[in-house]
């Protein structure tokens, strides 16, 4: 148990030990699988140009899907600042460049949450800088 002295401070009051977990609650508040997805296909132009942003997207993915078991996160977050320079520069759909990435994040095992988090960090950083393509 603890108290606060006024100024947001808290001090101990009883030293007990943390009740355990009980296993029911640890069961509800394990989040549900998520249901099979389908590929996500973005649509691009045959074009030159279309070519290029399809072997970015590409490039970004098989960054997240090559990158060790230690380095899956920075892999999203680095294909999501480039995707998201691409996303601000309006050269790609922002719903579908988060939805490859998400794919690829589950595909290597990160949860939903940390992979919707760090995608999202990404793009954010991505945006400062925009880049577009020439035709």
């Amino acid at each position: 148990m603890t108290a606060t002295d006024g100024t947001g401070t808290y001090t101990v009051v009883h030293a007990a030990p943390a009740a355990p977990l009980p296993a029911w609650l640890a069961d509800r508040l394990t989040p549900a699988p998520l249901p099979p997805q389908q590929p996500v296909v973005v649509s691009l132009g045959t074009d030159r140009r279309g070519t290029y942003l399809q072997a970015a997207i590409t490039g970004e993915v098989r960054r997240v899907l090559d990158s060790p078991e230690d380095g899956h996160n920075n892999a999203l977050y680095q294909a999501a600042v480039a995707l998201g320079q691409l996303v601000a520069g309006g050269e790609l759909p922002e719903p579908e460049v988060n939805a490859v990435l998400l794919d690829a994040a589950r595909q290597v095992g990160q949860t939903y949450g940390e992979a919707c988090r760090t995608i999202a960090s990404g793009l954010r950083a991505g945006a400062r800088r925009p880049r577009t393509v020439a035709a």
